[in-house]
């Protein structure tokens, strides 16, 4: 029986190469789930209806719910994703689509890649006083949104970009050889192609905006007060679930403190799973729609 060329020029580093790769992607996958493990571990026997659903006091004998870090939670990823989307994907289309390509657009390109290292931290120190304190807004959920803004634009720009610059280009030579024009092959062609790496953007947005700290820290404050109506909320303080958790973990004294932190952590889980779950029904439905 002869041997494929593959068999042939198979050698023992190959096998140990496969194996180092095999290993590594174990190792991740059990260091992950490990440590998800441990938060809802310590974290799910810990919550409630009346967890979820009550305001936070600081008072030992107080309730300890959750419900305004969640809506502000939830305030916060609506409007910067509101704000920075329709911003970051026309940035990637002209880019893509309309911008000469040249020094300008290197520069643009290098330019964003850079800002998406910057740690989140700057980010916090530039809006507090850019939206804090020359715009005059305090800290607020609106500050916290636009300074949240920054921090995801350069990801869904470049994302959107490679989504973009991935469309084949025979699909628009073909369109514009029927005659269609340059903004209709965009929206009608390119974009609806490009749909998934573009809600690969979103979600990835959405994840650091659930998991950040740091630039909210400076911009939306630390007040865990029950919001009273909806406009008038996003003119005032209010912690994210991540900042309740930075703020309960440092100031725990006792056993019931670190519960509520890991209460906290799996409800973030959770629902970071589940837009991550909505975002993933949203591109299966844009696809059937496509088909």
């Amino acid at each position: 029986m002869t041997k494929s060329l593959y068999q042939k020029k198979r050698r023992p580093s190959d096998l140990l190469l496969k194996i180092a790769i095999n290993g590594a992607a174990l190792l991740t996958v059990i260091v992950l789930a490990g440590i998800i493990l441990y938060i809802l571990i310590n974290g799910l026997p810990y919550i409630s209806w009346e967890f979820l659903s009550t305001s936070y006091s600081e008072s030992p004998s107080g309730a300890k719910g959750i419900l305004p870090m969640i809506i502000n939670t939830l305030y916060i990823v609506a409007i910067t994703l509101l704000i920075a989307t329709p911003i970051g994907i026309s940035s990637a289309i002209y880019l893509t689509q309309y911008a000469k390509q040249g020094r300008l657009v290197r520069a643009i390109r290098f330019t964003t890649e850079i800002l998406s290292g910057i740690p989140s931290i700057l980010f916090g120190l530039f809006g507090y006083t850019v939206f804090c304190v020359m715009f005059r807004m305090g800290t607020s959920i609106l500050a916290g949104c636009l300074t949240m803004t920054l921090c995801i634009l350069p990801t869904i720009v470049r994302t959107t970009e490679e989504s973009l610059l991935a469309v084949p280009g025979s699909y628009k030579e073909g369109a514009m050889a029927l005659g269609a024009g340059k903004l209709r092959v965009i929206l009608g062609i390119v974009l609806p192609c490009a749909v998934p790496g573009i809600l690969t953007a979103v979600i990835l947005a959405m994840g650091r905006i659930v998991g950040e700290s740091a630039a909210l820290l400076y911009t939306s404050g630390m007040s865990y007060n029950m919001p009273k109506d909806f406009f008038g909320q996003i003119m005032n303080s209010g912690r994210t679930l991540t900042l309740h958790l930075y703020q309960t973990a440092m100031q725990a004294t006792s056993d019931d403190a670190f519960h509520i932190a890991f209460a906290t952590a799996a409800v973030l889980l959770v629902i970071v799973f589940l837009l991550n779950l909505l975002a993933g029904l949203v591109s299966k439905t844009l696809k059937k729609g496509e088909q």
